[in-house]
C-alpha cells in the first residue's frame, strides 16, 4: 500500500518532521551568524585604549605636557 494514495499518515504527520528539519536548519544558520559576529568582535587581539596611545605619544615627545593634560582630561570626560 502506498501512504500517498490511501490517505495514510504521510500528510498527517510527516510534515511535522519536515517542518522540524527546516526549523533546525534556519536556527543553525542564525546561531552560526551570531557566533561568527561575536568571534569577530572578541577575537582575542589586544586593542590599545585611548590612554595608552596618549601615554605613548607623550613619552615619545610627539605632544607636550599641556596638550597631554588637555587630551587626558578630554578622554576622562567622555
Amino acid at each position: 500500500m502506498n501512504n500517498l494514495t490511501d490517505g495514510g499518515s504521510y500528510f498527517g504527520w510527516y510534515w511535522i518532521i519536515w517542518m522540524g528539519f527546516v526549523f533546525l536548519m534556519f536556527s543553525n544558520l542564525g546561531n552560526w551568524g551570531y557566533s561568527y559576529r561575536a568571534h569577530r568582535k572578541y577575537d582575542g587581539t589586544i586593542r590599545r585604549g585611548a590612554t595608552e596611545i596618549l601615554n605613548e605619544r607623550y613619552a615619545s615627545g610627539e605632544i607636550d605636557r599641556t596638550q597631554y593634560q588637555q587630551l587626558k582630561a578630554d578622554i576622562i570626560a567622555k
